[in-house]
């Protein structure tokens, strides 16, 4: 028979407490992390977006002036999009411009999902051709976003302005 004994002071007890608050906050952030939270804060920027409960057309154009965009209130397209199965490359490029915000089409492959394409009104550079903002919704929460022209020659970037 064992019997293991040991005295407990004050020092052992505030380890010990530190070590268990240490694996409560780790454990805490890595649940945190593991959850899909529809809430993405750019540490670079620290502004904090919102991509849910986006109902409608008033809501996507708040949606749109959380990115600072000004949009024609009447959406010039409204069309459903079928995300595929397997992202082929374009959908995995599409993807990155989505992950510059916090979202991933990774987990919406398969559904259908409603695209809305809006004008832009204060684009801020000098350029001749029509800017537009797509955002891509699925059951009120955007899970997609991007600012773009149609010009062949043209651009598309994430729903951030970058110079």
């Amino acid at each position: 028979m064992f019997i293991v004994t040991f005295k407990l002071n004050r020092k052992k007890i505030l380890i010990a407490i530190l070590i268990i608050l240490m694996v409560l906050i780790l454990g805490a952030s890595a649940f945190i992390k593991s959850k899909d939270l529809n809430i993405f804060n750019t540490l670079k920027q620290e502004v904090i977006y919102n991509f849910t409960n986006i109902k409608t057309n008033e809501d996507r154009i708040e949606f749109l002036k959380q990115f600072g965009w000004e949009v024609e209130e009447k959406p010039l397209e409204i069309m459903e999009v079928h995300i595929p199965e397997e992202l082929d490359l374009v959908y995995e490029n599409y993807n990155e411009i989505q992950k510059e915000i916090g979202l991933d089409l990774e987990r919406h492959k398969g559904k259908r999902v409603k695209k809305y394409t809006y004008r832009v009104l204060n684009y801020p550079s000098c350029i001749d051709e029509e800017v537009r903002a797509n955002i891509l919704i699925y059951k009120d929460e955007v899970i997609a976003g991007d600012i773009m022209t149609t010009a062949i020659d043209g651009f598309m970037h994430s729903l951030i302005y970058k110079e």
